[in-house]
């Protein structure tokens, strides 16, 4: 009877952390950042997915706030300043924003960052898709295909059933299993699952962004998407606007510990950032430019 008990205590507890669990799909992102050149990149992103809802996000981006939690503990700890040039030199991501769909998916949350801010709103991208009797392949997946239109470009999906989620990257959603790849006609942006493993569990904030708005030098707002379009049309015009306004708070004539000025830092800054806003021009959604940290 003891033993029994026993059993019955393991496996309710392993149910248990079971459904605490959740799964992190990696997609390779092959895309074209500029559109009038040829040449291609990739990124790793990820889909976290538990039984309430999905998170959409880069890797490298996940690995740079893993990065910077471990700096700034061991810094607060040792009482040193944290050492830039660990993050410097680490792989830097294109792509700040997280996309959240809850379950049952009835509209997604999109947050990205602007400088210092972070912004968020809400869209129910309604998809509609055209599912063909093609089947094809795909790594270790039976796929069958799907069309869609979004976001100024025609989309072509490979979908399986064998997978029991019916998400995908990006805000692509709705059809019945899981998107293994899907990319666009003219092959601008791609994605193609790679792997999966098993998490702990969807972090709604990531660490960064917490200790950032702890600090009180960043803000959280939900905004409609037509004002955060603003924001970014803003932000392309004048990328270091806010950061502009904190630095004009402080006496004139300081320097940084390597002898130059903050104006020189920023004016710098402020080149490389539009030189960078311009190579990348070729967003996601044509019609309205928005995804991405260029």
């Amino acid at each position: 009877m003891k033993k029994n008990l026993q059993i019955v205590f393991i496996f309710f507890f392993a149910v248990i952390n079971a459904q605490n669990t959740a799964n992190r799909f990696f997609y390779e992102l092959t895309y074209k950042p500029n559109k009038d050149s040829v040449k291609l990149e990739k990124e790793m992103m990820t889909l976290d997915i538990d039984q309430n809802k999905s998170v959409y996000q880069s890797y490298e981006f996940i690995a740079l706030d893993s990065l910077g939690n471990v700096m700034i503990t061991e810094s607060m700890k040792n009482g040193n300043m944290p050492d830039t040039k660990t993050l410097e030199r680490k792989k830097q991501t294109k792509f700040v924003h997280r996309i959240f769909k809850n379950y049952p998916i009835q509209e997604i949350t999109y947050k990205d960052q602007i400088l210092m801010d972070y912004y968020s709103y809400r869209e129910n991208p309604n998809l509609i898709w055209k599912i063909s009797d093609e089947k094809q392949k795909i790594g270790i997946y039976n796929t069958q295909k799907a069309t869609t239109d979004f976001g100024g470009r025609k989309w072509t999906a490979w979908f399986t059933t064998e997978v029991p989620f019916q998400d995908g990257p990006y805000k692509f959603y709705g059809l019945p299993g899981l998107i293994v790849k899907i990319e666009d006609n003219e092959k601008n942006y791609s994605w193609e699952l790679k792997g999966n493993r098993k998490i702990d569990h969807i972090k709604d904030t990531l660490y960064m962004e917490g200790f950032i708005k702890q600090s009180g030098l960043s803000s959280s707002k939900e905004i409609t998407k037509e004002k955060f379009l603003e924001k970014y049309e803003q932000y392309k015009k004048d990328p270091l606007a806010s950061m502009k306004q904190l630095f004009s708070q402080l006496p004139a004539g300081v320097e940084l510990p390597d002898n130059s000025s903050i104006t020189e830092k920023m004016r710098e800054a402020e080149k490389k950032m539009k030189e960078e806003l311009a190579k990348n021009n070729n967003s996601i959604e044509i019609q309205e430019k928005i995804n991405k940290r260029k």
